[in-house]
């Protein structure tokens, strides 16, 4: 079955700030995807300034507090990012939430459904899309960007491994916030490749061209959902707990017609990505060691990407006008490719985030601090209120929460009794994941969540094959499929290769 034109009610808005307009007449309904509660009767947990910072000083790692947990590559952190544009976009302030957190609206379609790839289609987002230079009409194909050459690093020949971009840099994508960091946007980019390889794919398979595209990004987004669903959640969750879900139900995550985002998975749950970020990382050849500041250096929206208004000369330095080859990924250092190399693993999932996360460039602070002190103005629960909603048996105990430096400071303020959610969560997967993966508290709310979207949105696979349904594309495993499947399907593994 192919995508029909404006059929899919959870197609949200490309651009920057699509409005509430908009959505509303997208979706058919008064209400597309406004954040609500999982635990609705639970009371806000009120924490004062002092005490969370104590809590999110003591969550500093200055360096080997925290390990690697090699059961998740990297890259995987970012494609969780990537995940979270998909879904989300709140662009209210902290006063707005205190006010009403539920009134809070999503401008994302809380749907695994690739509106920050595709935009509002060829016809919609013509901006995004390729042209046949032949024709000048506008392709199926998604449109990618160049790279300019520069001296360091002996990176020499042409490449298209840049997001698309505007005269003045900006990038022309469904979710500006894809530009704000280079991992992010690498992600983003082997997405609009794995859609343009998919339209090749089904044209050799004699798909008629007026049916190219809406074929290709379905292909495209049920393979994306089940790889989220499988190979994401199923690295971040206890086992089975995805397989238990779609057999069983959600229990918690319930919905009577269109998903909402909750804030226990907004707020708390899926904040888990910040305790998977390294302080560096081995990003290429040229770059085996880059610090994470540097990869918000290389972009449109937080670094110094700028287009035209920049220098031209291919040895300038920044600003620059497209990304430096010398600055595009290789892939085998952030996922388990080949056997040439071993990726480069995530930190372990704890309460520990980097050094350089508690002292955000520009001003941002503390993002620990900032991450409890949104749980408090959202009025999210205790983590234990929560486990006890969900009647979790095997739950972190008051003594396991006071344990370590962090938590001998959690138990100094009383916060072990009583914790906030996100804390809770990332001790959880410390004490009852061994760092490796989420507790039954953290893999519940993300799972059902996750799963839930899927569910809820009656494009998916889910609802148009059922749950019986299995990937069709050329993978390691026939029936499956992973992001190194994808990786490997567009070919482009490590463009700049090994010098």
């Amino acid at each position: 079955m192919t995508y029909a034109v404006n059929l899919n009610p959870h197609h949200g808005g490309a651009g920057r700030h699509p409005t509430r307009a908009y959505l509303d007449t997208l979706s058919g309904h008064d209400d597309p995807g406004k954040f609500g509660r999982m635990f609705p009767g639970l009371p806000g947990l009120h924490v004062d300034d002092d005490r969370l910072q104590a809590l999110a000083q003591a969550m500093l790692d200055p360096g080997g507090l925290s390990g690697d947990n090699p059961r998740i590559p990297a890259g995987f952190t970012y494609f969780g990012q990537f995940i979270d544009h998909d879904i989300t976009l709140d662009l209210t302030s902290l006063g707005e939430k205190m006010r009403d957190p539920t009134a809070v609206q999503n401008f994302r379609s809380p749907s695994l459904d690739l509106d920050s790839i595709y935009g509002r289609g060829p016809d919609g987002s013509p901006h995004m899309y390729a042209r046949d230079p032949a024709t000048g009409k506008t392709t199926p194909k998604l449109l990618l960007g160049r790279n300019i050459t520069v001296g360091f690093g002996n990176v020499t020949g042409e490449f298209r491994n840049d997001l698309p971009r505007s005269p003045e840099g900006q990038a022309l994508i469904g979710d500006h916030r894809n530009d704000e960091n280079l991992i992010v946007a690498q992600t983003h980019l082997s997405f609009l490749k794995f859609h343009n390889k998919v339209v090749d794919h089904l044209a050799d398979q004699g798909i008629a061209d007026e049916h190219l595209f809406h074929e290709a990004r379905q292909t495209v987004t049920w393979h994306y959902q089940w790889l989220v669903l499988h190979d994401f959640l199923g690295r971040l969750t206890q086992p089975g707990t995805v397989d238990r879900i779609l057999h069983d139900g959600r229990k918690f995550y319930r919905f009577k017609k269109f998903p909402y985002m909750p804030v226990e998975f907004s707020g708390a749950a899926y904040r888990l990505g910040h305790s998977m970020v390294r302080q560096d990382y081995d990003y290429n050849r040229v770059f085996p060691n880059a610090d994470f500041s540097l990869l918000f250096g290389f972009t449109g929206l937080s670094g110094q990407i700028i287009g035209d208004l920049a220098p031209q000369s291919p040895t300038a330095p920044l600003p620059v006008s497209h990304l430096p080859s010398n600055w595009i990924i290789d892939w085998r250092r952030f996922y388990d490719l080949d056997d040439t190399m071993t990726p480069q693993a995530t930190r372990k999932l704890d309460p520990f985030l980097a050094a350089e996360l508690h002292t955000l460039p520009g001003g941002g602070g503390n993002l620990a601090f900032r991450n409890l002190k949104r749980g408090v103005q959202m009025g999210l629960p205790s983590g234990q209120s929560v486990a006890d909603a969900m009647n979790i048996a095997n739950r972190i105990t008051a003594d396991e929460l006071a344990s370590g430096p962090d938590g001998a400071v959690a138990a100094r303020h009383g916060l072990h009794t009583q914790t906030p959610l996100w804390y809770y969560i990332l001790k959880e997967a410390e004490v009852k994941g061994g760092g490796a993966r989420l507790g039954p508290v953290g893999s519940a709310i993300v799972a059902e969540v996750l799963v839930g979207l899927v569910h809820g949105d009656h494009q998916s696979y889910l609802w148009q094959r059922g749950p019986g349904w299995r990937p069709s594309l050329p993978s390691a495993t026939p029936g499956d499929f992973t992001m190194a499947d994808m990786l490997r399907l567009v070919g482009d593994i490590n463009p700049i290769g090994d010098g």
